[in-house]
């Protein structure tokens, strides 16, 4: 069996692409690595059953050969990320799903789409149902990631409906672990690299916006549950467990040492008030739910954030 892994040397997409190998499967990945680095996934470039192809899936995609299934990853996924890349974010939710779906097509591929929490915008509704339509400004600077990711989903259920193509959808809530960059945006690896830069945690707001934290291993679980499973709807992969980012900044400075100050800042237009998954129908349907406590997971990411950060040391000095 072989599968295509788009965004495949990003953070989710290299995990994606060890269990997929674990599996058994050939794994080609396809990455134009402007988010994701090749580091996510030197370790198995000696791998027979690997291969590694730099592309943008925008331009389309020409994989020799067969493909039985398509993991579609591929898209800037932190706020600095999108918001530097708003264009490629919105191309990628667009043409480069169009280009893996349309491939899907052609192979007679099974299709999974990453799509995101962010479809459900600012909640007015929580814990956040996939019922659930949504609260999102589709001219706000988060657009161009919401809206790329809501039309996405649109088009991979058009594909289903239409074409009777094998889909499978899952809205991913915030996930965290080893192959994060440093600083990318996102609130853990922030807190993280200022703690470990012996600078000050910056909190936006007041710190009482709630969010839910996956370890990654328990997404990828999910992951392949759902692929595995005759779902085409929607479905939640995260982590119930809601904590105020405050709380959270003062998680990560008691790991860290305890002596980082906490600094506020105004927060960003749009950002959401409350995230947190109902994964009900995670549960029932693919007897799923994460195992990895946000202690032990903010563990193992401590010691690969502080193996990064002293390569990183090592390297400028």
């Amino acid at each position: 069996m072989r599968a295509l892994i788009a965004g495949g040397a990003g953070f989710v997409g290299s995990h994606l692409c060890d269990a997929m190998l674990a599996r058994g499967w050939e794994v080609v990945c396809v990455d134009n690595l402007i988010t994701g680095a090749e580091q996510n996934i030197e370790h198995l470039l000696g791998n027979p059953k690997f291969q590694f192809t730099q592309r943008d899936i925008c331009e389309g995609i020409d994989v020799p050969g067969t493909v039985d299934t398509i993991l579609d990853f591929a898209s800037p996924a932190s706020p600095d990320d999108y918001l530097k890349f708003p264009i490629e974010t919105l191309k990628a939710g667009s043409l480069g799903t169009l280009n893996s779906l349309e491939l899907a097509r052609e192979r007679k591929a099974r299709f999974l789409l990453a799509s995101t929490s962010e479809c459900y915008g600012d909640p007015e509704v929580n814990p956040q149902p996939e019922s659930y339509w949504g609260h999102v400004n589709p001219i706000g600077p988060r657009s161009v990631y919401d809206e790329a990711k809501r039309f996405s989903e649109a088009v991979t259920m058009a594909y289903h409906r239409k074409y009777g193509l094998d889909t499978r959808i899952v809205r991913i809530f915030n996930t965290y672990g080893p192959r994060m960059r440093l600083n990318d945006g996102r609130a853990l690896p922030n807190f993280l690299h200022q703690a470990l830069s012996h600078q000050a945690l910056t909190v936006y707001g007041d710190g009482r916006q709630t969010r839910s934290f996956c370890y990654v291993s328990d997404l990828i679980e999910g992951i392949l549950r759902l692929l595995d499973s005759n779902e085409h709807f929607p479905v939640n992969i995260g982590n119930p467990l809601e904590i105020t980012i405050l709380e959270f900044a003062e998680r990560i400075r008691a790991i860290t040492g305890g002596s980082a100050k906490i600094v506020f800042k105004p927060l960003p237009q749009d950002d959401p008030k409350r995230r947190r998954p109902d994964i009900s129908k995670a549960k029932k349907l693919l007897n799923w739910e994460p195992k990895v406590g946000l202690d032990e997971g903010l563990k193992l990411t401590l010691e690969y954030f502080q193996r990064r950060f002293a390569e990183a040391h090592l390297s400028s000095g």
